[in-house]
């Protein structure tokens, strides 16, 4: 036979961007050797194999010849099996079956089984994303990714279950598009889907917590500014319980913030078959033995940590001392500046990663110092040794820190439950939307991400609330990033109690967030 060949877009993931790759497949005479080229990890080099035995059991012939197939640019490395579908495009193209051996305006994506059936792939959202940006007329990809890739406008989705279907859809894709059942192919979206598309669960209710009504004051600042919170008391004393509360006082995502999300859990692959935009803000709970790659994202090919995945949620620790001081220790550049990047020699990723950070922790190794019923059996050495496990640095990022203490009898048989998450979310909902509309122009959303040069602009203070700050710096020892970290808290106390200007009493209550008891 003479040699063809035939050429199809597809796109490689690395961090949450998309990297366009084309597929090109040369067919000539010689030795039946399939051969692939362009820098393919294992997982692709693997692809031979499911896309021969893919092309014969959906009823194609596979052909006996020399088989080449470049992936380009060869400078990038490809991941994942996502590039089974245009490779066995590619090859039935060349062989005459797929009648279009150039298709630039389209991109093909998804995994193969061995009996020509197409499985869910990850990191379609962004290849979407990225291929409406770049003019392309559309996606043909699996059903499963379908409502995924709906939520980007101006493509045209054609959502295949089986490489017969992804030929016949690339042979008379008018024909496809209208024959039944209408999943082969969705309409591409005018405008922003209605959140939700697919409601989470509702979260526990802080109703259920009995007293402590200093911790959910913190809580209720922490959401409505997106600070940092520290929860420090014996165990039972009901810190975890309120922390998994916190994910219910928050404001629903924004359409921009749930197209972040589930970015990101696309390209982690944590969307579930037929999974559309994310509507609840994301909940991470790391156990204290993970890694700091786990936690912070990274591996040959770059994946989402934690911290990203907890991206426009929260992020919480549990037994926060327990965690390594080194997995620790690398939460501090995140915090600062909302981002991870992950520097490979060929490449370097960047993810998302603006969280709310909350951590739980015991006042000591045996867990009751300050408790009166029940002795402390720590020296002041191992106490000194325990809390020094949280450096000084990663402590200044901590906006608040309240002590939970234990709750006595009386308190627990309490019949009456304590103010809903419903009632707290309103008010955190309508401190939020004060930041938002003053922070229209400044491209942040929460208090928490004020840079110097806005706190000047905003964070205005009466003199009496100077005068409180001026003597608290000096007799708590605040560093200048601590100092920081008062005034936006007590912008947030500000938005909560509806006022323009910082007093006295807001810096105040921000102070008292600050003291941790030895």
């Amino acid at each position: 036979m003479p040699r063809v060949l035939a050429s199809f877009r597809t796109a490689a993931l690395f961090g949450v961007d998309a990297c366009p790759v084309h597929v090109e497949v040369d067919v000539s005479f010689g030795l039946p050797v399939f051969t692939m080229v362009g820098l393919p990890d294992a997982s692709v080099r693997e692809s031979r194999d499911r896309v021969r035995s893919a092309i014969r059991n959906s009823g194609f012939e596979f052909p006996s010849h020399r088989i080449t197939v470049n992936l380009a640019p060869a400078d990038v490395r490809k991941a994942g099996a996502s590039f089974d579908l245009p490779i066995a495009l590619g090859i039935l193209a060349a062989s005459g079956v797929v009648e279009r051996r150039h298709i630039s305006d389209f991109v093909l994506l998804g995994e193969l089984s061995l009996d020509g059936s197409i499985h869910a792939t990850r990191g379609v959202l962004p290849i979407a994303a990225a291929a409406r940006r770049d003019g392309l007329a559309g996606i043909l990809l699996p059903a499963g990714n379908a409502t995924e890739a709906a939520i980007v406008s101006g493509l045209d989705i054609f959502a295949v279950s089986s490489l017969f279907d992804a030929v016949r859809a690339l042979n008379d894709p008018a024909g496809f598009r209208s024959s039944p059942p209408a999943a082969h192919a969705l309409p591409a979206l005018n405008g922003p889907p209605a959140l939700p598309a697919h409601p989470a669960p509702l979260p526990p209710d802080l109703a259920d917590v009995r007293g402590q009504l200093l911790a959910r004051r913190a809580l209720e600042i922490a959401a409505a500014g997106g600070h940092n919170l520290l929860l420090v008391g014996p165990p039972g004393a009901g810190k975890t319980m309120m922390a998994r509360r916190v994910a219910g006082i928050l404001p629903r995502l924004a359409f921009d913030e749930a197209l972040e999300v589930t970015a990101v859990h696309s390209v982690a692959g944590l969307l579930q078959p037929g999974a559309g935009l994310l509507a609840e803000r994301p909940f991470r709970a790391p156990h204290h033995t993970i890694s700091n790659a786990a936690l912070i994202g990274g591996g040959s090919q770059p994946r989402p940590g934690e911290v990203s995945l907890a991206h426009h949620g929260v992020l919480f620790l549990d037994e926060m001392l327990e965690f390594s001081r080194h997995v620790l220790e690398v939460l501090r550049q995140p915090l600062e500046e909302g981002r991870v990047t992950v520097a490979r020699a060929a490449r370097t990723a960047s993810f998302p990663a603006r969280f709310m950070l909350v951590g739980a922790m015991n006042p000591c190794p045996c867990g009751f110092a300050g408790e009166a019923p029940r002795a402390c059996r720590c020296t002041p050495q191992q106490i000194a040794r325990y809390r020094d496990r949280l450096s000084g640095p990663l402590r200044d990022r901590l906006d608040l820190t309240v002590e939970v203490p234990a709750l006595p009898l009386d308190a627990l048989s309490a019949d009456a439950n304590g103010e809903s998450s419903a009632a707290v979310r309103t008010r955190v909902v309508a401190a939020r939307a004060r930041q938002a509309s003053r922070h229209a122009v400044d491209g942040i959303a929460t208090n928490a991400e004020l840079t110097p040069a806005l706190m000047r602009k905003y964070c205005a203070a009466d003199g009496a609330a100077l005068r409180v700050l001026g003597s608290a710096m000096s007799r708590m020892a605040l560093s200048a990033r601590g100092y920081d970290r008062v005034r936006k808290v007590a912008r947030t106390i500000a938005d909560l109690a509806g006022d323009d200007r910082i007093g006295a009493d807001h810096i105040a209550e921000a102070l008292q967030f600050r003291m941790f008891s030895s």
